[in-house]
């Protein structure tokens, strides 16, 4: 079951991010269509009643499923058509990954309720903060742009529409923080539930190893861009430099280090 919905989603993010923009409800309903698909195929492949299954191409499906459905109602509010365009594309590639790299099974038995909250929190927030790494790299090309557009003569490619097609940059930059203080609050959770999981697995509330390490330096990061932000003003090239920074370290503790169990070591789930 899971190859037809993958396909069909696939081809429908394809299809939808085509379509001209004049097309807006044929497109709404396309990309609401195959984010279900989406995301059932993935239900199916992580869910099952006797083990999860989980791996960094599982994760990155389930990022861009979220980031899908940021996107998809932000569009209701603000004119984000130029995102579609950047967006749908790397979710067609990103669903079809776990057929690649499937990931690892994790018993359920003998499990606490708590590791599958700790799982759902932590791809959350994952998926938060991977949108607001999309909007700040859109928002360093947006900048870019309105800086080359008067050498550039008005000449405009594929690339360059769809960044003109972006709310301006401070509507950009409030959505930003918005995507920011989310992924914050479910990365603290994330923390919290993994203190207590820790604890109830392993006897102690932290393994001091590499994913443990990137993520508080990664929640480190964000909380002092927030109170930069709060207290100071942070904004512009600071806090895109703070959030991408970030987002990389979380990348290196969440995707990367399965990557390297997975692909590179050709080892199971920890």
């Amino acid at each position: 079951m899971q190859l037809p919905l993958i396909h069909a989603a696939g081809l429908l993010y394809v299809i939808c991010a085509l379509l001209p923009e004049q097309k807006r409800s044929l497109i709404a309903a396309g990309t609401l269509l195959a984010w279900l698909l989406h995301g059932i195929a993935l239900g199916t492949m992580v869910l099952t009643p006797d083990f999860l299954r989980l791996g960094f191409a599982i994760m990155l499906s389930a990022a861009l499923w979220l980031t899908v459905a940021a996107y998809w109602i932000e569009n209701l509010n603000f004119s984000v058509d130029g995102l579609r365009r950047l967006v749908l594309p790397i979710a067609a590639i990103a669903i079809a990954l776990p057929l690649i790299f499937p990931g690892s099974e994790i018993p359920l038995a003998g499990k606490s309720p708590l590791f599958s909250w700790h799982i759902a929190l932590s791809t959350l927030a994952y998926g938060s903060l991977t949108i607001a790494a999309f909007h700040a790299v859109l928002m360093v090309m947006q900048e870019s742009r309105l800086h080359a557009l008067p050498a550039a003569g008005g000449r405009s490619g594929w690339l360059s529409l769809a960044i003109d097609n972006l709310p301006a940059l401070l509507t950009m930059e409030r959505l930003l923080f918005r995507l920011i203080a989310l992924g914050f609050v479910l990365l603290t959770l994330t923390v919290i539930s993994g203190v207590f999981f820790s604890e109830q697995l392993f006897g102690i509330p932290f393994r001091w190893e590499h994913k443990t390490i990137f993520t508080l330096l990664s929640w480190v990061l964000f909380g002092i861009l927030l109170a930069g932000r709060h207290w100071r003003g942070w904004r512009g090239k600071t806090a895109l430099t703070f959030t991408l920074i970030g987002f990389a370290t979380l990348l290196l503790a969440y995707v990367g280090s399965r990557f390297v169990l997975e692909v590179v070591l050709h080892r199971g789930m920890a």
